[in-house]
C-alpha cells in the first residue's frame, strides 16, 4: 500500500495513484482516499485539484458512481464475449467494446457460476455475459471475470416496408444503416400487403448467392399508422414487448391478498390521482390535519403503493423477466409493461372499491412542511376513487363534478393543505427548478396523428409529485437507519467540462454563473429566474438541462443534486420500475414485514442490477423520444413546403439544428442551405460566422424556415432558411401562427411571391438530415 503521509500532509499524485492501484476494497472513491491519508477540511480542495489534474492528464478516470480507476485499467463491470480457450482448457473472454489503446487484456472466466447466471450453460462462441472483473496484474494486463448475468440475445429480426409483386415481393429495411433490399418468395410473404410494415427473418439463399432473402414472420400495420410508428421504436431499441408463456402463467396464477397480519387501511379514503388515460394505478394518497396538539398546524399524510413484492418473488420467472425489462415503456398508443397485465392492470393496480395489498408510509409534517417522523407498514387498502389531474384541479378551483364533490372537503383540501406546507419546506431547499414543456401526441380512433400539443401542467401534478418525493426520501432514510444497502436514485452534480461550456454560453447572453463556489441548484435557479418570461427562457432551460449529469441507479449514495436531497431512493412505482421493487424488498427485510424481502444474493448484486436497470431506463427514454420524433415527422409530412418559426438549438460544423415553435420538432438546416458565404464554427460562442459578410447564426436565434422534408421512417426533418436570416424577437405571430404547428401565414419583408427567398449562390437541397433530441 502507499505510504501514509504525516497528519496535515497532502499526498502527492504518485502516492494517490499507488493507493488506487493497490486498493483492495473494490471500488475506490475520493472519500476512501481522503480517509486513508487523513485529509480533512480545507485540504480536501487540494486533493480534489490533484484528482482533477490526474484526470486531465489521462492518468485517472471515473466510472459510474464516483468510482476511480487508473485509465489503463478496465471498468469493474463489463459486457464480454467468448474469445476461446487457452491451452489449459480455460474459457477466455474479451470486452465487447474495448477502448484501450494498448494491449488487449487477458481475461479468465471463473469456472463457478454466480447470481442470475447460476445453472446456465457455459459460454460458447457468440455468447456474451455481464461480468465483474478482478484485476490480477498490469504487465501484461490480466483479469479474472465473475459472471453476473449471461446475455443471449435472440437473432435480430429484420423490420421493413413490404412491396408486393406477382412473385412475392421485396422488403426495404427501416434501419437507415441497412441499405440492402431483401427478396421474399411467394410462399414466404405471410399474407403481407403492399406498403405494410413487417417483421421478417433473413434466410439463406437456396443457391448460396444472389440477392438477400427474407421470410415475413409478422405483419405489423400500415406504415402511416400510430401502431407502426411505435413498433419501429420498440424494435429499433430491442425492447422486449411479448411475455414468455411461463411468465404469463405465473402472473395469472396470482391471487388477491387477505388482511392477515397486514395493517388495515381499508377505511381510510386513499385516492389515486392520475392522467385521464392512465393504464395502471400504483400510488394512492391521503392527508389530514394532524390531531396531535404538539404539532399545531401540522399534517399527517399517507402514501400507499401497490405491494408488487408480494407477487414478484426473487428469482421467480416474473422477477427475471422484470429485471430483463427494467421498466415499463410508454408510447402514445401503447404501453410495453414491465409486468404482465394480470398484475400491472389488475392485482397490482389500486382500482377504486377493490381491496389491494400495499406498502404504505405514514408521514408527519409540521406547519412549515418539515418532516417530523415517518412509519412504514404493509397493509390492505381500498381506494375511494380514481381522480384525473384535470378533475382534481377543477374541484380545488371551485368547479367540482359528481365524482369530486364528496371528496373535496374530506380528502382533496387536506391534500392541498399538506402540499402547501411541503412546498414551503421545498422553497427553502431550493431544488433545480427547470420549466420544460412536454409534448403530447394526439391520436384518433383510426390510429392517425391529429396533433402535437403541449401537456397541461396543474398544481394537481405537483401535489402527487411532492407526496411521492417525500415517500422516496423516507424509504432511503429507513434503509440507512437499519444499515442495509439499497438501490439509490443518484443524480451527481454537473461535471466541470459541462459547467465551463454552460458558462461560455451564458456569457453570450450577459448571464453569469458564479465560479469558485460550491455548486448548488439555487445557482442555476438564479439564472433561470433572470430569463423567466423572456424569449430566451425555453432555450436557457434546455441548455441548463444539458449541463446536468444523467441520473442512474446504484448502491452507493451520492445524493440527488437536482432535488437538493442528501439521499433518495425510488419507492413509489414498483409496477413500472424494477428499482422500486428492490427498495420494497429492502424495506420488507429491514422491518421484518415478511419472508419475501431482499435476499443476500440481491444484496451482493446491487451494483450489477443498478447497471442493468440504468441501461434499460436509458433505452426506454431513447425509444420514447424516437417515437415522438417519428409521430411528429409523420404529422408534418403533409406540410412539406410550408413555413415555420423556430429557434436555433444546435450549432455544428455541418449546419444548424432548429426547434420549431411551439411543437418542438427538431430539424437540420445543412450548412450548404444557409447561404453563399463560407461559415466557420465559433465553438466558444456557439455560433456560425460568415467569413465574407460577417453574418452570424448563434444558439437561441429566432429564424424562419421552410420544411423541405419530413422523413416518416427516421423522424428526421430537413429545413431551409427563408427570408433574410434571423427574425427579431418582437416580431408578432400573424394569422394562425399560435396554432399547434406554429405555421406561418404572414410573410416578413424580403420574401416575395409566397416562396422562400434563396440567397445568391445557395446550393440545392442536400441529403435528408436527422432530428436531434435535446434531452
Amino acid at each position: 500500500m502507499a505510504r501514509k503521509p504525516e497528519p496535515g500532509q497532502i499526498p502527492t499524485k504518485d502516492e494517490i495513484m499507488e493507493f488506487i492501484r493497490d486498493f483492495e476494497g473494490g471500488k475506490v472513491t475520493k472519500r476512501d482516499i481522503a480517509r486513508a491519508f487523513g485529509v480533512k477540511g480545507p485540504d480536501k480542495v487540494h486533493l480534489k485539484k490533484a484528482l482533477r489534474e490526474l484526470s486531465e492528464d489521462g492518468i485517472l478516470t471515473k466510472d459510474t458512481g464516483h468510482a476511480l480507476r487508473p485509465a489503463d485499467r478496465l471498468p469493474g463491470v463489463q459486457v464480454v464475449e467468448f474469445a476461446g480457450l487457452n491451452k489449459h482448457g480455460e474459457v477466455l473472454v474479451k470486452p465487447v467494446n474495448f477502448e484501450g489503446g494498448g494491449e488487449m487484456p487477458t481475461i479468465f472466466l471463473k469456472e463457478k457460476k454466480r447470481g442470475r447466471g447460476k445453472g446456465g450453460p457455459a459460454l460458447g462462441p457468440g455468447d456474451r455475459a455481464l461480468v465483474r472483473l478482478t484485476h490480477i496484474k498490469d504487465e501484461p494486463p490480466v483479469y479474472k471475470a465473475s459472471i453476473l448475468k449471461v446475455l443471449k440475445p435472440a437473432p435480430r429480426a429484420l423490420m421493413g416496408i413490404f412491396h408486393g409483386n406477382e412473385n412475392g415481393g421485396r422488403i426495404h429495411p427501416i434501419d437507415k444503416k441497412n441499405r440492402d433490399e431483401y427478396w421474399v418468395d411467394r410462399d414466404d410473404t405471410g399474407g403481407a400487403k403492399d406498403g405494410e410494415l413487417v417483421l421478417a427473418d433473413p434466410v439463406q439463399s437456396r443457391r448460396g448467392s444472389g440477392p438477400k432473402r427474407a421470410r415475413v414472420k409478422e405483419r405489423l400495420d400500415d406504415i402511416s399508422s400510430a401502431k407502426a410508428i411505435s413498433m419501429i421504436a420498440i424494435h429499433a431499441h430491442d425492447i422486449p414487448y411479448e411475455f414468455p408463456e411461463d411468465v404469463i402463467k405465473e402472473a395469472e396464477a396470482a391471487q388477491p391478498v387477505g388482511l392477515g397480519k397486514r395493517a388495515d387501511l381499508r377505511d381510510i379514503p386513499l385516492i389515486t390521482i392520475d392522467p385521464a388515460d392512465a393504464r395502471d394505478h400504483d400510488d394512492a394518497i391521503w392527508a389530514e390535519a394532524d390531531p396531535d396538539v404538539e404539532n399545531k398546524g401540522g399534517w399527517h399524510a399517507i402514501v400507499a403503493i401497490a405491494d408488487v413484492a408480494h407477487y414478484v418473488k426473487p428469482e421467480s420467472k416474473l422477477d427475471r423477466e422484470a429485471l430483463k425489462r427494467g421498466n415499463s415503456c410508454y408510447f402514445p398508443d401503447r404501453v410495453v409493461p414491465m409486468l404482465p397485465e394480470a398484475l400491472s392492470a389488475d392485482l397490482c393496480s389500486l382500482m377504486p372499491g377493490v381491496e389491494r395489498a400495499c406498502m404504505a408510509v405514514h408521514m408527519w409534517f409540521d406547519a412549515q412542511g418539515r418532516k417530523i417522523r415517518h412509519k412504514f407498514v404493509r397493509g390492505l387498502m381500498k381506494s375511494a376513487a380514481n381522480v384525473s389531474y384535470t378533475d382534481a384541479q377543477a374541484a380545488i378551483d371551485g368547479t367540482p363534478n359528481e365524482l369530486t364533490e364528496p371528496l373535496l372537503e374530506p380528502v382533496l383540501k387536506p391534500l392541498w393543505g399538506t402540499f402547501k406546507a411541503i412546498m414551503e419546506a421545498r422553497s427553502k431547499r431550493e431544488p433545480l427548478d427547470l420549466d420544460l414543456p412536454e409534448r403530447r401526441v394526439e391520436i384518433n380512433d383510426e390510429g392517425h396523428v391529429t396533433g402535437i400539443t403541449l401537456r397541461d401542467r396543474f398544481d394537481a401534478h405537483r401535489v402527487v409529485e411532492e407526496f411521492m418525493i417525500s415517500a422516496n426520501v423516507c424509504a432511503a432514510e429507513e434503509m440507512e437507519k437499519h444499515h442495509l444497502p439499497t438501490m439509490y436514485r443518484v443524480h451527481e452534480e454537473p461535471p466541470m467540462d459541462k459547467l465551463e461550456s454552460l458558462r461560455d454560453f451564458l456569457a453570450t447572453m450577459d448571464l453569469n454563473l458564479a465560479k469558485g463556489t460550491v455548486m448548488m441548484p439555487r445557482l442555476f435557479n438564479g439564472i433561470l429566474h433572470k430569463v423567466k418570461d423572456t424569449p430566451q427562457e425555453h432555450l436557457v432551460n434546455e441548455v441548463v438541462l444539458r449541463s446536468q449529469t444523467q441520473a442512474y441507479y446504484g448502491p452507493d449514495n451520492m445524493g440527488h443534486f437536482g432535488l437538493a436531497l442528501p439521499r433518495y431512493a425510488h419507492f413509489t412505482s414498483p409496477i413500472r420500475r424494477y428499482a422500486d421493487l428492490i427498495v420494497h424488498r429492502g424495506l420488507i427485510r429491514a422491518l421484518k414485514l415478511g419472508k419475501d424481502g431482499m435476499t443476500d444474493l440481491e444484496v451482493e448484486e446491487l451494483g450489477a442490477i443498478g447497471e442493468q436497470i440504468s441501461n434499460t431506463e436509458r433505452r426506454a427514454m431513447a425509444a420514447e423520444r424516437d417515437s415522438t420524433d417519428r409521430y411528429l415527422a409523420n404529422y408534418l409530412s403533409d406540410h412539406v413546403g410550408e413555413e415555420f418559426v423556430g429557434r436555433i438549438t444546435g450549432v455544428t460544423r455541418f449546419g444548424l439544428f432548429v426547434s420549431l415553435e411551439p411543437s418542438g420538432g427538431d430539424g437540420l438546416i445543412p450548412i450548404s442551405e444557409i447561404g453563399a458565404d463560407f461559415y466557420t464554427l465559433d465553438e466558444a460562442h456557439h455560433r456560425l460566422v460568415g467569413e465574407r459578410h460577417g453574418e452570424v447564426f448563434k444558439l437561441g436565434d429566432r429564424v424562419e424556415v421552410k420544411l423541405e422534408e419530413a422523413n416518416k421512417f427516421t423522424g428526421g426533418l430537413r429545413l431551409s432558411l427563408v427570408g433574410e436570416g434571423n427574425l427579431p424577437d418582437f416580431v408578432e405571430k400573424g394569422g394562425n401562427r399560435a396554432a399547434k404547428l406554429s405555421r406561418r401565414h404572414d410573410r416578413p419583408k424580403g420574401a416575395k411571391g409566397g416562396k422562400p427567398r434563396r440567397r445568391s449562390g445557395a446550393s440545392k437541397p442536400g441529403k435528408p438530415g436527422t432530428s436531434r433530441r435535446k434531452r
